[in-house]
């Protein structure tokens, strides 16, 4: 099924980084995505470079061989059309929008060469830029497969149940509560509760995780996700355009709006410098033919003219890997991101992590599995059956980690939902409704102890639990559920690799300090601070930053992590199946939930700044070098268009590293 034009959009749109020194790819990012044309759009460059190259060496072999210059004109004439039709519709586009940009430069440069009759270094000067351009957007076409193996096609239309009928409506028309039908082999149209059936689901162009995921009542199935063997009945969740596919979506196409610091330096370089650079091979020109006595066009007794030094002036003076240096490498560290489960939100997202001395980490459902299994039920006022209803009533409103393992359980109860009216989160607490007239809550102990007639009651104690408590509270209705959590076996694994890398890190979490201090010990944490509401968690991420001075990355996947994802330098949201609002304050999300996939978020961070800081050097060191010997000393213009697209093309080789880029084994040492 060939993808959308909804993903295509996605992908172009990370391509925009590119834009100031080739803007070809926005134009070409436009078309059809399914189109053979665009993605054979390289091999046609590639055989107009290789058309120029025939045609110069035929020029070249006419003119020495032959001595025969007007064939020789003309076989030129050939390779510049081959060599500069690219660059010329390019260039054409930016004159029309007041704009110049290195692809003017560049056919600038050309016409001067075959102004003074230097055809031969004119053709060189279009093949090295038309094959350098060919092989960057074959580089980039890499990256943007990479991008594109995360999606593979959103379903159109998904099969709704209604009265035991089947019927088949748009995606877009899903609703909350709908029953919608999968079979084996489709894909899932839009997040689900499955209601009926037994499957797995192949999660990887999602999530990254390679192995099938069982799926049975109770469990959450995604978006875009593929059911792989059995026949499965979901209750929609919510909208199509609100399903995790659809935030991934989003969070991919705003990536490139968030620039990172460096490439704010490098998009300085634009039409103004252009216009400089023009400018000042201007002035040289005069200069060298007025004041140093050169000939203006001719070159004379081996002498090169003003005109030829101005030429290669131009030529080496033009900054294009230097625009291209950061927007490579940042392309390039989402697409290795994206095709292992990490997505970043921007170039920003990526130089900061880099920087981080202090990772943060909520305890359930980021270094715990948040697989919670119910250990009892104890109800010390009201019915049992009561109790059940109104905590499955509660849990379908809430996404917390707890509401969704109280409705996995429910679906084994056999105990209908019951509507409920006026739902409120309490941040930190827990969640209020009404249900059948009345009034309950749901949550932890602080919640219940605030209602009037618990006010002066002491409520049973739970003792000490790894896991979780959840008590349920009404009028005349008193209980509670005990959870036990699994710890992440790699969670120890993570937290070890960063203390080796001198990273400190900080357990986060409102649980009582004997279950945080049990879950810490486990997994090997360097501090722990327990008991904190959400505000409290802000107030010690702040603290934690020292002012500003260190950088703090928040690992964290529920509601009540939101605000301190936000506090943080990074925020880092755990999964797919993370809250709507810890994914939107996260810059980083780890789409498989797996927490060692943080330790090549931040590897990726580190390679992708180090390469960011080598392009920067290769590009301003060509340029400045050259610039200057070329003032000096009449630099042969065929070295300088080859200096000039080596380092552009090393500068995208470079970035193209980090799609190889793999996460090494930690040492056993402690």
């Amino acid at each position: 099924m060939p993808p959308s034009t909804a993903n295509h959009d996605l992908l172009s749109r990370l391509m925009e980084g590119c834009k100031a020194c080739f803007p070809q790819y926005v134009a070409r990012a436009h078309a059809p995505f399914g189109d053979d044309e665009e993605h054979e759009e390289w091999r046609l460059m590639a055989a107009l470079a290789a058309g120029c190259l025939l045609f110069g060496i035929l020029g070249l072999l006419t003119e020495g061989l032959f001595h025969n210059r007007s064939a020789a004109t003309v076989l030129y004439l050939l390779a510049y059309l081959c060599g500069g039709w690219d660059a010329a519709g390019d260039a054409w586009e930016r004159i029309r929008k007041g704009q110049l940009d290195v692809h003017f430069l560049m056919l600038a440069v050309a016409v001067g060469a075959g102004i003074i009759g230097a055809w031969r270094e004119g053709a060189l000067l279009l093949f090295l830029f038309s094959a350098s351009g060919a092989m960057e957007h074959f580089a980039m076409g890499r990256t943007k497969k990479a991008i594109d193996a995360l999606f593979r096609g959103a379903p159109k239309t998904a099969r709704v149940l209604r009265d035991g009928r089947e019927e088949q409506i748009p995606v877009e028309q899903l609703s909350p509560g709908m029953i919608v039908l999968v079979t084996t082999g489709e894909q899932i149209p839009t997040d689900m509760e499955v209601v009926k059936g037994e499957s797995a689901c192949d999660e990887s162009n999602m999530t990254g995780e390679a192995i099938p995921v069982p799926k049975r009542p109770g469990d959450a199935a995604l978006s875009g996700t593929i059911n792989l063997w059995g026949v499965l009945e979901g209750r929609v969740l919510r909208p199509a355009s609100e399903s995790s596919l659809q935030k991934i979506i989003r969070l991919i196409q705003n990536a490139q709006n968030l620039k990172a610091p460096s490439q704010r330096f490098t998009d300085k370089f634009g039409t103004g410098y252009t216009w400089t650079i023009l400018s000042l091979c201007t002035v040289m020109f005069f200069f060298w033919w007025l004041a140093l006595g050169l000939t203006p066009f001719e070159t004379t007794d081996g002498n090169a003219s003003a005109f030829y030094r101005t030429m290669t002036l131009l030529v080496v003076a033009s900054p294009c890997a230097l625009v291209l240096s950061v927007p490579s490498a940042i392309l390039s560290a989402i697409a290795s991101g994206a095709r292992r489960g990490i997505l970043y939100r921007g170039g920003a997202a990526i130089e900061t992590l880099a920087n981080v001395s202090v990772v943060a980490l909520d305890k359930t459902g980021t270094l715990t599995s948040g697989n919670l299994t119910l250990a009892e039920i104890e109800v010390f006022e009201g019915l049992e059956e009561q109790f059940r209803k109104v905590a499955h009533s509660l849990a379908r409103l809430s996404e917390h980690p707890l509401s969704r393992a109280i409705r996995k359980i429910a679906a084994t109860w056999g105990t209908p939902a019951m509507e409920a009216a006026n739902f409120e989160t309490i941040l930190g607490k827990g969640v209020r409704a009404n249900v059948d007239g009345e009034t309950y809550v749901m949550g932890s102990r602080k919640l219940v102890l605030g209602l009037d007639r618990f006010a002066n009651r002491e409520l049973p104690p739970a003792g000490k639990t790894a896991g979780a408590v959840v008590w349920v509270a009404g009028d005349n209705l008193l209980g509670r559920m005990v959870f036990t959590d699994e710890v992440r076996p790699e969670s120890a694994v993570t937290l070890k690799a960063l203390h080796q890398q001198g990273v400190r890190t900080v357990m986060l979490t409102g649980d009582h300090p004997d279950a945080a201090q049990l879950i810490g010990t486990k997994v090997g944490i360097g501090e722990i601070l327990s008991e904190l509401s959400p505000d409290k968690k802000v107030e010690a991420v702040e603290n934690l930053k020292e002012g500003g001075k260190v950088r703090v990355a928040m690992i964290g996947d529920g509601v009540n992590d939101a605000p301190c994802i936000a506090a943080a330098d990074v925020g880092v949201a755990m999964g797919a199946r993370g809250s709507d609002a810890a994914l939107e304050q996260a810059e980083v999300v780890l789409m498989n939930d797996r927490i060692e996939n943080f330790l090549l978020a931040r590897l990726l961070s580190v390679q992708a700044k180090g390469i960011i800081t080598q392009n920067i050097v290769v590009a301003l060191g060509t340029v400045l070098v050259m610039v200057c010997a070329a003032f000096i000393y009449p630099v042969p213009l065929t070295l300088g268009v080859a200096a000039h697209e080596g380092s552009t093309l090393l500068v995208v080789l470079n970035s193209l590293r980090l799609l190889a880029i793999k996460l090494p084994e930690p040492s056993k040492d402690s």
